[in-house]
């Protein structure tokens, strides 16, 4: 394997010049702002309660079906508060319809990708933060096509709710039902567009009509490991679930598989995420991709544990193994299942629970990024 730049990547990626923003929406805007947004239309502040209840609690996107909304209203509300933020471009169904995975075309032209699963006791939506990434990870298909640009917290929520929708009109196969959960494991690095992820994080939690009243526990946020990102969102108050995407417990290999590394070390990345359950006392997920004859060697399972349990056994991690989705033409690929295997018992071995990810969506390019590759 060849050596990484050793140039140290940004903490915060700025938009890159020559990219407009994304038109207002109330998903933006704390109730308090959407009130001055209404008034600055020229219409009573009360309105605002109206137009947000219709978007995040009845999931309504058709100003015909805002029926207390006065009639010669609705559209410039809606066009004033509630543009079009994303468009599909394509959809593609696996697992019978209950994984279904969407391209969107934003503003701009940029495209991103989220993905709708429907287990037997929930359903989660994956999301995207950023168009492209600027991470670099070399077995990433978002890494490998860089960053366009960071997305808007109503960007991020307009997938949340494309979701919410999906599920409350019963077009996923189950009936109607809920959306719960929501992970930050889509395009981008969510850690590297910090105040629209926490926003939209905010919209999520806040109840009713102010955002859409979801628990904060069944929100996970991914990063692959910018410490003071992560020390920030332990301040919040916010008691999401913080995944630290690790991929090896070691530096020499971490600088190659997450270029970042070369800024923050394995010691402090894992550092952060410990500080991070020991302040809100959520329990951290080490997100690790087992790639073939590269970090899935036994000997490293045995340094991860050992990484893992230095700072005690009170049940403060837990670690998910990611069986890799090879992208196409990539010479990294999914490791063998015996070593797999013996990961696991390596690592349980230790006092570390570990499950292995169940991989849905392989036949509909499930790993993020190759959707947008291909039709970019």
């Amino acid at each position: 394997m060849s050596k990484v730049n050793p140039n140290p990547l940004p903490l915060v990626f700025e938009q890159p010049k020559g990219r407009g923003k994304p038109p207002r929406h109330l998903a933006d805007l704390d109730l308090a702002a959407r009130v001055d947004a209404v008034e600055g239309l020229g219409l009573p502040g009360f309105r605002a309660k109206q137009l947000s209840r219709h978007y995040f609690t009845r999931l309504v996107d058709d100003p015909a079906d805002m029926s207390d909304l006065p009639a010669d209203v609705r559209d410039a509300m809606v066009d004033g508060l509630m543009p079009r933020l994303i468009e599909p471009v394509r959809t593609m169904e696996a697992d019978r319809g209950t994984t279904r995975k969407t391209l969107w075309k934003l503003f701009d032209g940029a495209l991103v990708e989220s993905v709708l699963m429907r287990y037997p006791d929930r359903a989660t939506i994956c999301v995207s933060s950023q168009a492209g990434c600027g991470m670099a990870c070399p077995f990433c298909a978002t890494g490998q096509g860089g960053l366009q640009r960071n997305m808007s917290t109503a960007e991020i929520i307009e997938q949340v709710v494309d979701g919410a929708r999906a599920m409350h009109r019963g077009e996923i196969p189950g009936g109607p039902g809920r959306l719960s959960n929501v992970v930050f494991m889509g395009m981008g690095e969510p850690m590297a567009n910090y105040p629209a992820v926490i926003g939209a994080v905010r919209r999520m939690v806040d109840e009713s009509p102010a955002g859409l009243g979801m628990s904060a526990r069944n929100i996970t946020v991914s990063t692959v490991g910018l410490v003071p990102r992560i020390n920030q969102l332990a301040s919040e108050g916010i008691p999401v679930t913080l995944a630290l995407s690790l991929h090896a417990p070691d530096d020499e290999l971490r600088d190659e598989l997450v270029p970042i590394n070369t800024r923050f070390k394995v010691a402090e990345a894992v550092e952060a995420a410990w500080e991070y359950a020991r302040t809100t006392k959520r329990r951290v997920s080490i997100e690790y991709a087992m790639i073939r004859d590269i970090n899935d060697q036994a000997w490293r399972a045995d340094m991860l544990g050992d990484l893992l349990r230095s700072y005690g056994d009170w049940g403060w991690v837990h670690v998910n193994l990611i069986p890799l989705n090879p992208t196409p033409g990539s010479i990294w690929t999914a490791s063998d299942p015996a070593d797999e295997r013996e990961f696991v018992r390596r690592l349980e071995a230790k006092g570390i629970p570990t499950t292995v990810r169940d991989t849905r969506g392989q036949e509909i390019d499930g790993a993020c990024g190759q959707l947008a590759a291909v039709e970019g």
